[in-house]
């Protein structure tokens, strides 16, 4: 059944650095906004994990996203830590 009216709970990927500070591949979140869902991940995995987080980039559904975009349960968040290579 489709309904127009879906919850705003998003999957949040995390890949690298963030994957390690939060300690999981993907979690989902109850909030309206892609900025809302970032804040309640950092509330539940910690200091760690917002550091990485400041310096990653952050994209919504596979394109870069800003923090006042709106989330809904058929959208995927993913933050994407910078990758540093070898020599």
């Amino acid at each position: 059944m489709h309904t127009d009216n879906l919850d705003p709970v998003a999957v949040l990927r995390l890949f690298a650095a963030a994957r390690e500070a939060a300690g999981v591949t993907a979690d989902r979140f109850d909030a309206p906004t892609v900025g809302g869902v970032l804040d309640q991940a950092i509330a539940r995995y910690g200091p760690a994990f917002a550091a990485v987080l400041a310096g990653s980039r952050v994209w919504l559904n596979g394109d870069p996203s800003t923090p006042d975009q709106p989330v809904t349960d058929r959208d995927e968040v993913a933050v994407l830590p910078p990758v540093s290579g070898g020599t």
